[in-house]
């Protein structure tokens, strides 16, 4: 296994358990909201340990809420309430699963356009050569560079 398959498989192992996990979404009103509430903290309270305004908390937790609010804002808040920011990307389904997907729609598309050609000069394939090469063409395209499979194909 190279370098590049085994760090994928690494951060597939740290990702998978937060996948498909509704309890890690954002409450509707925002972390900084529900941890200052369930803290009972007044705005003017988390105001004062930020070194801010109770109008510049009041609009943190309104951007936080409607996606808006930096990161380096929700650290800062996540800070003055004692808590750790962990940030993610998750992907929706395992890393090598969406690398396959992508790599077999490239494939249908070529073999879309190559049949199209062969089509015009009488030359087409069966569905079964056709599904035989798409699985060709999806493992080579796994094989080589994993940069290939993100190019628009045209």
């Amino acid at each position: 296994m190279d370098a590049k398959a085994l760090a994928r498989k690494h951060l597939e192992t740290r990702l998978a358990p937060l996948r498909n996990r509704p309890e890690l979404a954002r409450p509707p009103r925002g972390w900084i909201r529900a941890i200052r509430d369930a803290y009972g903290m007044t705005t003017r309270q988390l105001a004062k340990r930020l070194g801010k305004s109770q109008s510049v908390i009041v609009e943190m937790e309104k951007g936080e809420a409607r996606d808006s609010l930096t990161l380096g804002s929700l650290r800062q808040a996540a800070e003055a309430l004692d808590c750790t920011l962990v940030y993610a990307l998750v992907p929706n389904a395992p890393i090598e699963e969406l690398r396959r997907i992508r790599a077999r729609q490239i494939a249908a598309q070529r073999i879309e356009r190559a049949s199209h050609s062969m089509a015009l000069e009488n030359q087409s394939l069966g569905s079964e050569a056709q599904v035989q090469e798409q699985e060709r063409l999806t493992e080579d395209l796994l094989r080589g560079s994993p940069a290939r499979l993100w190019d628009e194909e045209s």
